[in-house]
């Protein structure tokens, strides 16, 4: 590395001795900290990284572009974790930011056909500006009955839950085909109800996913690279550094609207 070089970096501080470590599984180590959260963030003027967090953007990437890579490789883990996604239909449940994401990067990926859900028409236009073919309001419109529309009797081959509550989770199972698996990539804040029964009868594989690993990072700068993302629509606010403490208030305030929130340092 060189100073000036544009960089992004993984924010996981491991052990690198645990099972998980030792076994390609790093980003579940079972001493995980996250910078920002259970570590000091980058919220300061000065900020050390490990060096070999570090992974390098090409030349053309700006800095804001460069900064959605972290949110991008959740999408790029959580596929992988789904198994192979070419030539493959998925839904899409949760159109945040990670659940636009997730539905770009299975387009990205050799996905067939992708559909996306949410409650809120906002997000959804956002995900269609961002070439979201199949853009679902459930609570406007019966989701067996799009699934069906749009996927034909066979529904989908993978379903990813991108939302973290019950509602979704509970639409993932029971709309689930048979033998098909669910991905968990929604963090949950309450503990939510999960019909096994249902698991159980339907062969469904329930399947968490967690941040990422380097690899994934790797393939997120190379499809940006690539330009077979749109991601400058996801940016809807700036701020300057000195109002860093306003943009946490914003994301509060206006929920719906809020998805990519930037701090400038220039």
């Amino acid at each position: 590395f060189a100073p000036g070089e544009a960089v992004t970096f993984l924010p996981q501080l491991t052990c690198g001795r645990c099972y998980m470590c030792t076994h390609g599984m790093s980003n579940v180590c079972s001493s995980l900290k996250v910078m920002g959260f259970q570590a000091p963030g980058a919220a300061q003027e000065l900020f050390a990284v490990p060096e070999e967090l570090v992974v390098k953007l090409p030349a053309g990437i700006s800095y804001e572009i460069g900064a959605m890579v972290e949110p991008i490789s959740v999408g790029v883990h959580a596929l992988r974790r789904a198994g192979e996604i070419l030539g493959k239909k998925v839904l899409v449940l949760g159109a945040g930011t990670i659940g636009n994401l997730v539905s770009q990067v299975a387009r990205a990926l050799g996905a067939d056909a992708v559909m996306i859900t949410d409650v809120s028409d906002v997000r959804l236009e956002v995900a269609r500006r961002c070439g979201a073919r199949f853009p679902v309001n459930t609570a406007k419109t019966d989701l067996a009955g799009a699934i069906e529309e749009h996927f034909g009797e066979a529904k989908a081959d993978v379903v990813l839950e991108c939302v973290g509550a019950q509602a979704t989770i509970t639409q993932a199972v029971a709309n689930a085909r048979k033998g098909t698996r669910v991905v968990v990539v929604g963090v949950f804040g309450r503990k939510p109800e999960v019909d096994l029964g249902l698991v159980q009868d339907r062969e469904l594989s329930l399947v968490g996913t967690l941040m990422y690993q380097k690899g994934d990072f790797e393939t997120a700068v190379r499809l940006i690279e690539e330009g077979r993302l749109k991601l400058e629509g996801l940016i809807t606010d700036r701020f300057r550094f000195e109002d860093y403490p306003k943009a946490y208030e914003l994301i509060e305030r206006e929920k719906e609207r809020v998805l990519k929130v930037m701090i400038a340092l220039d």
